[in-house]
Formats: C-alpha cells, sequence, structure tokens
C-alpha cells in the first residue's frame, strides 16, 4: 500500500511539515511513500506535473489538502497512467466531500438540510422557504464559515429575507472562488458538547476522537456506535470521517462526514494510530469499541465537556 502526501513547497523533496509525522509513520509501517504537488493539483492540466515524483505502482491513500472534486478526479487519472489506483475513487471522493452526496443516508442523524445549485438570490429564496421559518446555518457543499459566525454563518431568522440574504452574500464574498456547489442551509440545533471525530473504513468505526479545533476538549464516551454505525455503512465509502456533537436533549448529533484523506489529525492523536487504521484495510476491519478513544493521552486524561 502506498501513502501519497504533499510535497514541501520550499523543500520539495520532503513531505510538507503538516504530513511529515503520517509519512514517517506509513514508512514504519511498511508502507511506500510518495510526494505530491498540491499546488499543481489544484491548477488547470496540472495533475500529471503533479504526480510526476510517483515512482511506484499499486493501491494507495491520499493524506493531504482538501481538494475540490474536479481536481481529485484528474489526479486520480494522472495516478492510473502510472499504474497507482487511489483506493477513493473520484465518485467516491464527491459523495464523502460534498454534503448532497452523503446527506440522504444519514438524514436521521442530522440537522435538516436544504441546498441550490448556483449562488442567486432567486435559486436560496427557494431552499429558505424549502427549509421553514426559524434559525439556520450557512455553508456550502463542502465549508462553513464557522469563524465569522454572525457575519456569514448563523441566520437568527429564515423568513427574515433581507437579513438571511445579507449574511449570504457576505458568505459569498469571504468564499470567493473556493464557494463549492451553492448554498447549504442547515436547521440550527443547541450543542452541548464538543465535536467527537469519529474514522471510519469501509463501514467500521477504527478510530475515535477529538475534534481538530478542540484536540483538549475530549467528549463524554457514551456515543452509540450501533445506533450510527448502519446508516454510516450504508454509504459503502472506503475511507471517512464523521464529526458529532451531544445535543441541548442529550442526543447525539452528525455535523460532518468527510472524505478521510483530507479530514484534518487532532495533534493529540498519534500519527501511528491513524495510519493503523489505514493497514486495518488491509488487514481485516477493526473496530473501535464505543467510547474508547483511541489517542496518545493516557486514560486519566479523558474528560466530559
Amino acid at each position: 500500500m502506498i501513502l501519497l502526501v504533499p510535497a514541501d513547497v520550499l523543500r520539495p523533496h520532503r513531505a510538507d511539515e503538516h504530513f511529515a509525522a503520517e509519512a514517517d509513520a506509513a514508512r514504519a509501517a511498511g508502507m511506500q511513500v510518495a510526494l505530491v504537488d498540491h499546488d499543481a493539483l489544484t491548477r488547470p492540466d496540472g495533475a500529471e506535473h503533479a504526480v510526476r515524483a510517483v515512482r511506484t505502482s499499486g493501491m494507495a491513500y491520499y493524506r493531504g489538502w482538501m481538494l475540490r472534486a474536479e481536481d481529485y478526479a484528474a489526479f486520480a487519472a494522472a495516478l492510473r497512467r502510472r499504474d497507482v489506483t487511489l483506493r477513493t475513487s473520484p465518485e467516491q471522493y464527491r459523495r464523502a466531500h460534498e454534503l448532497p452526496g452523503w446527506y440522504s443516508s444519514v438524514a436521521e442523524l442530522t440537522p435538516q438540510s436544504a441546498w441550490t445549485v448556483g449562488d442567486d438570490r432567486a435559486a436560496f429564496d427557494r431552499v429558505r422557504h424549502q427549509l421553514g421559518p426559524g434559525p439556520a446555518v450557512l455553508r456550502d457543499y463542502t465549508k462553513s464559515m464557522k469563524h465569522y459566525w454572525h457575519e456569514a454563518a448563523f441566520i437568527p431568522e429564515l423568513d427574515d429575507a433581507d437579513s438571511a440574504w445579507r449574511v449570504a452574500v457576505a458568505f459569498r464574498e469571504l468564499r470567493g472562488t473556493d464557494l463549492t456547489g451553492g448554498f447549504v442551509l442547515r436547521r440550527f440545533e443547541h450543542f452541548a458538547s464538543a465535536e467527537v471525530r469519529t474514522w471510519w473504513v469501509d463501514g467500521h468505526c477504527t478510530l475515535i476522537g477529538p475534534h481538530p479545533d478542540t484536540p483538549e476538549d475530549l467528549p463524554g464516551t457514551d456515543l452509540d456506535l450501533a445506533t450510527v454505525g448502519q446508516p454510516i455503512a450504508n454509504l459503502r465509502l472506503p475511507f471517512i470521517t464523521a464529526d458529532f456533537a451531544l445535543r441541548a436533549d442529550g442526543v447525539w448529533r452528525l455535523i460532518e462526514l468527510g472524505d478521510g484523506q483530507v479530514s484534518d489529525r487532532p495533534k493529540n492523536v498519534a500519527p501511528e494510530t491513524l495510519i493503523t487504521t489505514l493497514c486495518s484495510d488491509f488487514s481485516g476491519p477493526t473496530t473501535a469499541s464505543p467510547g474508547t478513544y483511541e489517542t496518545n493521552l493516557p486514560p486519566t486524561d479523558l474528560k466530559s465537556p
């Protein structure tokens, strides 16, 4: 098995610092490691240049920065011409990476959502009416602007058309050319915990830990994998992450689902632990026990929010 990671921009023969520890862990586990040029992957017709340093063949996982679905497809095609096959196909990547691809399979686990194709006001107003009155959170198919919560994420009342559109305009301006797909409106829910990030290989939860935004704030240990596992397994995706938070009424809710190749690893989850989850794909599935946090912290450091 091959691990593909971005090369350092200034030292192209070395792995990007953000992924260097995972590359080292992969080599120690017996995997081959190859470097790709992420910047080239994001340019038109840049995929062939991006993979020029890949000189091995076989099945591969990518661990790197987020890619648009169309750039990932070009990446996969360039690798196939070198006899390298990404474990996650372009179609699987899009389904995991973009909310419309995964929403229907897990709708009962996650806030009610509606989305546009494109970013014009008429389409926005249609989905605003579709969702109905009340507060909502705005994002696009792949990302929110939660760090601009009041300006470009939270809509206090969808029936207030002009105020809602002002948030949408601010979001569109902040996302710029990175805006993907269209607007997504998600019913606002009150959450009472930090998020927990779960990692899934072929429908099996292999790793549970904190969210990268709150690595020291570990949630409680009562996430019921039996309840959430089947809808996620039904997606039939090879490597994904699913982020959960505890709603104010005590119910765990799915906040986000994403392709595991471009999901960030919390700093207190050992790179060796993540690489082990990928190796399980080739040695048979392993499943994390409900409430087990696979981190490099001692058990006494686990705490409820």
